[in-house]
């Protein structure tokens, strides 16, 4: 007879995006419609050129790339992100405060481990990433939402009254997954003196950096002499290098906690991937100015879905950055019921709200998340007038 599952491993929702595909079995489209897929922001064009030219090359000619190294990755690539990092934010950042990990939610979960158990708190803005959440669920650890206003932006002296003496850390996403918003220089900033000032750790998920509106860096908690004390930053390379199949993700923190962390890294992968890191190395090193030019194509889908948001009828946007937009739909029904019916009378795959809030907050089941990185001007046209072609009560 199978053995109970762990409690808390039971008790943890399904993979969102996972569930979503499932809605799409037996489901046909027609050629002149085909799906509009805005349920999941991962790219699905592979890296550029020269960039899987060197992945070919170090398979081939690298030995060391098919081996076991350092759980905390490469000495030259972390180097590589301490320099360019300290160059961005107008800090000091050394080798010794960054780590490797096989993607970024290997990264949230390695300085969750090193932070906070069964019985603790953490506190997320909502909508949250759901990842986050599933993480959270699984080792025990309660989630306290923090609602946010205007903008889907947090606000510090909000978090001031849910603290407790279970509280461990405070984690935000900028530019948001899955709101779109960024978050003002100002806002890290608050949240950064009150982690201090109540002995907290500051979590804050950068994965879509490369995709901010904002020109410069995009806050100075880096430029904080103790910011090793409170801040940690974490990062993904599937976005702006299209590496999502080789999970390469970073962390940068105390070299203190990252002590601990390679605890929990040499425990459940060794080592990151050699060739993906090879890939992020390469790619940091030689497509800066590739880089720009799909940002640029980003903010151009961005303008256009705001565009076809202001004319879509009953539709608001609560948030609009990076790959998603984030909003609140005109109809009487839930979201879950709504993305179902989208799927066989519009063709559009997106995600409810509901996946994103807690299951008490009656706010997802009016809301819906569009993740628009793969869909161009043209498609995003298509999605607004299919949406704008449903019966007002579909």
């Amino acid at each position: 007879m199978l053995r109970p599952l762990n409690p808390a491993m039971a008790a943890t929702f399904p993979p969102p995006v996972m569930e979503a595909r499932r809605w799409l079995e037996g489901v046909t489209f027609r050629p002149d419609r085909p799906l509009i897929n805005v349920s999941q922001a991962a790219p699905v064009d592979p890296p550029p050129q020269g960039l899987r030219q060197a992945l070919a090359e170090a398979a081939l000619n690298d030995p060391g790339a098919h081996l076991y190294g350092a759980v905390l990755g490469m000495r030259e690539l972390r180097a590589e992100i301490a320099a360019q990092w300290s160059a961005a934010y107008g800090g000091r950042i050394v080798p010794e405060q960054v780590a490797i990990t096989s993607g970024c939610n290997q990264a949230f979960t390695a300085v969750m481990a090193t932070l906070a158990g069964a019985g603790d708190e953490v506190i997320l803005p909502t909508p949250w990433y759901f990842n986050h959440k599933m993480w959270l669920d699984m080792q025990g650890i309660r989630t306290v939402p923090l609602s946010t206003g205007p903008g889907l932006v947090p606000d510090a002296e909000a978090a001031v009254r849910l603290i407790t003496d279970r509280t461990r850390a405070i984690v935000l996403v900028s530019p948001n997954n899955p709101g779109g918003a960024e978050y003002p220089a100002e806002t890290l900033a608050a949240f950064r003196d009150l982690a201090r000032a109540r002995g907290l750790a500051l979590i804050v998920d950068e994965t879509y950096r490369d995709f901010d509106a904002r020109s410069g860096a995009p806050h100075d908690l880096f430029a904080d002499p103790d910011w090793a004390d409170v801040f940690i930053h974490l990062y993904s390379f599937s976005k702006a290098y299209r590496l999502t199949g080789h999970r390469v993700g970073a962390i940068v923190a105390s070299a203190a906690r990252l002590a601990e962390v390679e605890k929990f890294l040499d425990t459940v992968a060794i080592c990151p991937s050699q060739l993906g890191q090879i890939g992020a190395l390469w790619g940091m090193r030689n497509l800066g100015q590739w880089l720009q030019g799909e940002r640029a194509e980003i903010l151009s889908r961005r303008a256009a879905l705001e565009q076809g948001f202001a004319r879509l009828p009953g539709w608001r946007l609560l948030g609009c950055g990076a790959y998603f937009a984030y909003a609140e739909h005109p109809y009487p029904l839930p979201s879950p019921e709504l993305a179902r019916r989208l799927v066989h009378e519009a063709g559009v795959l997106m995600l409810p709200g509901t996946m994103f809030m807690p299951e008490d907050d009656p706010a997802g089941a009016r809301q819906m998340r569009i993740a628009f990185a793969n869909v161009d001007a043209g498609g995003i046209r298509a999605l607004v007038d299919r949406l704008a072609a449903l019966p007002p009560r579909p």
